[in-house]
């Protein structure tokens, strides 16, 4: 098995950027440039390793390889993402890496670009790139092809030697173990499980008790053979299940109008090991939104556009007003699944200011509320 953490690292101090491996500070998926640049290099880098993988490894500052890390990314549609602008879209992978030096919330992101016999091409025009336009890799650049296009195949032998070395073995399993016992508190109660005598799967997370319903918060996960990290911040709420080949993980949503809250199951992770040593990570959404009285949603959007009119024009606010931005994720939330769509918009206008508060829970609370609206839009 490829210790994804060793990987980065070969890639990082073998290579510079090349035809098979390409690095970034960040993804910018939320606008029309940054969505194109990155179905580019997807497209470019699939065209340019038919037989092998490739990678582009995000959260480095390029100009001296420096590790900064990015925020967890939590995004299972990304496939979704390059079918729906390539013709002949490879498979790719997103996952989530731990890595040393690092912030607990900070990760490293590492898209994996799986082998592709079949020539990848734009299916429409997406930003100044026209359809039909086919890209391969010129050294560190995804460049367009002029004239006929043959896919290359000459990195095989060099990407399998870096994967080789990249392996695990016994010593970097339990120095995994160990190291992430070390990092919890036993108020985290870290366990580990082996399933089929091969995968290690530690987990940590707050319990909490809810109308005889158990949730545990502030969840880590991590696959310690493959280096792949699962994070649920302290406002979320999950289940866990475990069986003898499953780590099932349902999280949920605490939704309603003050006092009139109740758990809304929002999407199940299924981390599933197969006898054959692969595993599989399966998401199913699960979330079924409640409805609410047109007038009172109507009086919630009012109340809530009124602040942010506020906050955008620098009028001070009143005494309930201020209470009333703490609930702003959540109340533009609700509209949103009750028809009023442009909700989204009018919360992200609002979010320097709920970013610069003392108190982040509300900040959090608003990124939390974004990735929600961005599974619902998928779905």
């Amino acid at each position: 098995m490829i210790n994804k953490r060793l990987l980065i690292k070969n890639l990082l101090s073998h290579n510079d950027e090349n035809s098979f491996y390409d690095k970034k500070e960040k993804l910018s998926l939320s606008n029309k440039e940054g969505k194109a640049k990155f179905i580019k290099h997807v497209c470019a880098l699939s065209n340019s390793n038919p037989e092998n993988n490739s990678y582009i490894v995000i959260g480095i500052r390029d100009e001296n390889n420096q590790v900064i890390g990015v925020d967890f990314f939590d995004d299972s549609k990304i496939q979704n993402l390059v079918n729906a602008y390539l013709i002949n879209p490879p498979k790719i992978q997103y996952e989530n890496i731990p890595f040393p030096g690092l912030p607990r919330y900070k990760v490293i992101g590492l898209v994996t670009i799986l082998p592709n016999k079949e020539s990848s091409y734009l299916s429409k025009n997406t930003w100044k790139y026209p359809k039909k336009t086919v890209f391969f890799r010129r050294g560190s650049n995804s460049l367009p092809v002029e004239g006929d296009f043959i896919l290359g195949n000459s990195n095989k032998n060099i990407v399998e030697a870096i994967e080789k070395n990249a392996s695990n073995n016994i010593q970097l399993t339990l120095d995994g173990v160990f190291d992430f016992f070390n990092r919890h508190k036993n108020e985290y109660n870290p366990k580990y499980k082996v399933f089929k005598e091969q995968f290690v799967l530690c987990w940590a997370g707050k319990k909490s008790t809810t109308k005889d319903s158990v949730f545990f918060s502030r969840v880590d996960i991590e696959l310690i053979n493959e280096q792949v990290q699962l994070f649920y911040s302290a406002l979320d709420e999950v289940k866990i299940k475990i069986n003898d080949h499953s780590f099932i993980i349902i999280e949920y949503i605490l939704l309603g109008l003050e006092k009139d809250e109740a758990h809304y199951p929002l999407e199940k992770t299924i981390i599933h090991f197969n006898n054959n040593g692969k595993l599989e990570i399966i998401k199913e959404f699960l979330f079924e939104p409640p409805n609410y009285d047109t007038t009172i949603i109507n009086h919630i959007y009012e109340i809530s556009n009124n602040v942010v009119y506020k906050i955008e024009n620098s009028i001070p606010l009143s005494v309930t007003e201020h209470e009333d931005v703490y609930r702003l994720p959540n109340n533009y939330l609700i509209c949103y699944l009750n028809g009023f769509l442009d909700a989204k918009e009018q919360l992200e206008k609002a979010k320097n200011y709920i970013k610069n508060l003392e108190d982040k829970t509300t900040y959090i609370k608003y990124k939390d509320v974004i990735r929600v609206l961005r599974k619902v839009k998928y779905h």
